[in-house]
Parts: C-alpha cells; sequence; structure tokens
C-alpha cells in the first residue's frame, strides 16, 4: 500500500504542476478553458484519493496525528506531495 500511495503521491503532484502552470495560464492568458477541465478533474481525482489513501495508512501504519497532518496538508501547495514523498516514501 506505501508503495501504491508513492506511486499516488507523484502522479497528483504532476497534476497540481499541470494545473498551476499550464492549464490555469492557458485559460487565464489564452482564454482557452479546455485543459482546466481536463486536467481539473484529474487532478481533483488523484486529491481525492491522495486523502483517503493517506488516511486508510494512518491507520495501518499507525501514523501519528502531526505526521497525518503534515502528509496531507502537503497536497495543497505545488511540489508539497514530491518532498512527502522524498521524506516518508523513499524506501517504499
Amino acid at each position: 500500500m506505501l508503495k501504491f500511495f508513492k506511486y499516488l503521491a507523484i502522479t497528483e503532484g504532476i497534476s497540481a504542476i499541470l494545473l498551476f502552470f499550464f492549464a490555469m495560464p492557458m485559460k487565464y492568458i489564452f482564454d482557452n478553458p479546455i485543459f482546466v477541465k481536463h486536467i481539473g478533474m484529474a487532478h481533483g481525482v488523484l486529491f481525492t484519493a491522495y486523502i483517503v489513501v493517506a488516511t486508510i495508512l494512518k491507520f495501518s501504519q499507525k501514523w501519528n496525528f502531526l505526521k497525518y497532518l503534515e502528509i496531507c496538508v502537503a497536497s495543497i501547495p505545488p511540489f508539497g506531495t514530491f518532498y512527502i514523498e522524498k521524506k516518508y516514501l523513499k524506501n517504499a
């Protein structure tokens, strides 16, 4: 499950970067919202899956609340999940 979470974290991070640095500029600078629709949907699904799997792992891995909170909060800013992958999931 940790290995799956590692790949999920990387994929969620990539989707956030694509959303913030490609799709949103395409929408607001070039008036082309189609990328936000598709990339935004993928990012939303991946974000939700990340939080759900983190919650499952909190109980199965017996993470303390601060570690769990750090892992969940890191999913909000771009590049945050890459930090989590390096800090906690490197050897998964």
